[in-house]
C-alpha cells in the first residue's frame, strides 16, 4: 500500500502533446498527480475543471499538476481543446500508472460492484517521495482539497 515517505512507483507515459512524462523525467520537479475516469464525462469533467481552476495557484507554489485517466492522447487533445484547458493530462490507456498508484480497481457504484477509477491525488517532492495522498476526492471540490494542502 502507498504511503507518504514511499518512493513513487515508477511510471512511463505520454502526455496531451504526446510527449513522453515518467518519474525519471520528473526528478529535481514537485508535481502532482490526480486520478479520474474519463474526458468530458459529466462528474469527471467538474473534478479537471476544478483542477484547472487552481493551476496557477499550484504553479506558484512551485508544483507542476497532471490529471492521469485512461483516455488516449487524441482524446486528451480534444477535451483541451473543446474546454481551452491549461493544466496537463497524462493517457494511461492500459490502466498500468492507475493500478501501481492504487488508483484503479473493484468498487461499488449504484449498487453494484464495477471496476473503475478511484478518485486520488498524490504529492511528490522533487526527489520522487510521496508527501501527501487525498482519497475519496468529490469530483467537484479537487481544487479545493488540493489547495488545502499546499496553503
Amino acid at each position: 500500500m502507498l504511503a507518504i515517505g514511499n518512493p513513487v512507483p515508477a511510471f512511463d507515459v505520454k502526455d496531451h502533446n504526446d510527449e513522453i512524462v515518467s518519474n525519471v523525467t520528473l526528478i529535481g520537479k514537485k508535481y502532482i498527480l490526480f486520478f479520474y475516469g474519463q474526458d468530458d464525462t459529466p462528474t469527471c469533467s467538474k473534478q479537471v475543471f476544478s483542477a484547472n481552476e487552481i493551476l496557477s495557484t499550484v504553479e506558484s507554489k512551485g508544483y507542476l499538476l497532471y490529471g492521469v485517466s485512461p483516455d488516449s492522447v487524441k482524446k486528451h487533445q480534444k477535451f483541451i481543446a473543446k474546454y481551452d484547458l491549461k493544466l496537463k493530462l497524462l493517457s494511461d490507456p492500459e490502466k498500468k500508472m492507475m493500478y501501481d498508484f492504487e488508483a484503479y480497481g473493484p468498487k461499488i457504484f449504484m449498487g453494484k460492484e464495477v471496476t473503475g477509477v478511484y478518485r486520488k491525488a498524490y504529492f511528490i517532492d522533487e526527489t520522487g517521495i510521496i508527501e501527501h495522498i487525498i482519497t475519496d476526492v468529490v469530483s467537484a471540490d479537487q481544487g479545493k482539497l488540493i489547495l488545502s494542502f499546499l496553503i
